[in-house]
């Protein structure tokens, strides 16, 4: 596939890039910070004149080369790195000038980066359930979280307008690169460091896999999905993590010693997730 990735240049965009292309597929980088070359389009995704002209494949000097695809990573990544204003409003826009922009330009498959934070962290309301899924509705506590659920919304909306169109969202869990992995110990310090987010993260790499599988899956429709690594954070018993953070909230099934609380279990049956690194793995 002919694929635009925006965010490119961000943690998890950096390593999608790369996973990407060497699955064989052609990438363009696009985003607002970047290297000049032949493979990178500044964009201000802000910019809906921006967005068409680039997802149109329209170059200076070359004859317009249409995408297959988008995976849409770009935007504001987290809370509190920008007022909440400057946080609504370029990740609103960012997404919605890219569905648009898809839709008008006959682009049919589309894959964006949600959030774990949807699920309702930091979980100062206890989740209804452990291991914590897609199954219950969005619980944004956050601008930030508040945003993507919109942009679930959105894109719920946008596949009903075209139910040939394809809309995936990948709800990530805290993205890690190897070097993140050396901190790791001090989490077991006390539960409470982690407990935000259920003792949960996502290796880049795995992240991208994430991203490949969802682009190269043959559905329509939206669909949305809890990814993470497929154990904890933790050196800690779950049966400990639970018991002491969420004694209240019901185990549906058996958790494991680390298993990841945050369910893949969906992204693993449609999509064939299987993510193959751990902050556990020797280095």
């Amino acid at each position: 596939m002919r694929i635009a990735l925006t965010g490119a240049s961000g943690k998890l965009g950096r390593t999608a890039l790369t996973v990407l292309r060497q699955a064989g597929h052609d990438v363009t980088a696009l985003d607002i910070v970047g290297t000049r070359g032949p493979g990178f389009l500044q964009v201000d995704l802000t910019d809906y004149g921006q967005v068409i002209d680039a997802l149109a494949g329209v170059r200076d000097g070359a004859a317009p080369a249409p995408y297959d695809a988008i995976a849409h990573l770009g935007a504001i990544p987290a809370p509190g790195l920008r007022s909440d204003v400057a946080t609504f409003e370029n990740n609103i826009l960012s997404t919605h000038h890219v569905f648009q922009a898809a839709r008008t330009l006959g682009i049919r498959n589309i894959v964006y980066a949600s959030s774990e934070t949807v699920l309702g962290l930091p979980f100062a309301i206890d989740p209804p359930y452990l291991p914590i899924d897609e199954e219950y509705p969005g619980r944004p506590e956050s601008t930030y979280s508040l945003v993507k659920h919109l942009e679930e919304t959105m894109a719920a909306q946008f596949t009903r307008w075209d139910p040939s169109l394809k809309i995936i969202g990948l709800r990530f869990s805290n993205v890690m690169d190897p070097e993140d992995y050396d901190a790791f110990p001090e989490y077991d310090a006390d539960p409470k460091n982690r407990r935000w987010n259920a003792w949960g993260y996502i290796d880049a790499r795995d992240g991208s896999q994430a991203i490949l599988k969802a682009l190269e899956a043959e559905i329509t429709g939206f669909e949305v999905f809890v990814i993470a690594a497929a154990d904890t954070v933790s050196s800690r018993p779950n049966a400990q993590l639970a018991a002491g953070e969420f004694p209240g909230v019901p185990v549906n099934r058996e958790l494991g010693e680390h298993d990841t609380l945050l369910s893949i279990d969906k992204a693993r049956r449609v999509l064939g997730f299987a993510p193959e690194h751990s902050w556990r793995d020797p280095r």
